[in-house]
């Protein structure tokens, strides 16, 4: 028996299932698989709402454009009308008057969906509403005055559609 105890060991306890572990290493895990797992779930729930969004939005803008090309299918059919109608000097007037009524048949729809015209004539240079093609020197103008517009620019509510296309007085 002496023998043993002289004897030095040089070996290392080997961990077996028995042996101390650091605490709380299982429940370390645990919650570690749980984080991930949550993390995962809410990737996956906002991937799927991003996408259910975008499509929402998609159908929104297609429902809004169907809406108004209904709208617009009846101006089509007087345009194609009038483009069948005899345009000799003795039938001008009636095509012109047709024309006019297609025309204030689409401002009013343009109307009801909150489009409307800048009126500019007369209006200061602005170059937010404005796009100036010609600046000429005019009598009785301000510097800076519109005095022709080529083609008229629309609002929708706040927003600017287009600009007016316009001509500019110059201070002679």
């Amino acid at each position: 028996m002496e023998d043993n105890k002289n004897q030095t060991s040089t070996e290392l306890p080997v961990a077996t299932e028995e042996s101390p572990q650091p605490v709380g290493s299982d429940e370390v895990r645990r919650q570690r698989d749980e984080y991930y797992d949550l993390l995962l779930r809410k990737t996956a729930e906002f991937d799927n709402y991003r996408k259910r969004t975008e499509r929402e939005r998609l159908a929104f803008a297609e429902s809004a454009a169907a809406d108004l090309i209904k709208e617009l299918l009846p101006l089509v059919d007087d345009m194609e009308r009038a483009l069948k109608a005899d345009a000799t000097a003795e039938g001008a007037e009636g095509y012109r008057r047709g024309v006019e009524l297609i025309h204030r048949q689409l401002m009013d729809i343009l109307r009801k969906r909150g489009v409307r015209p800048i009126e500019v004539i007369g209006a200061d240079f602005d170059p937010y509403f404005h796009q100036a093609v010609a600046y000429e020197p005019a009598e009785g103008q301000r510097d800076g005055e519109v005095i022709e517009e080529f083609r008229r620019g629309y609002m929708l509510g706040d927003r600017l559609l287009r600009p007016s296309m316009v001509k500019v007085a110059k201070a002679s």
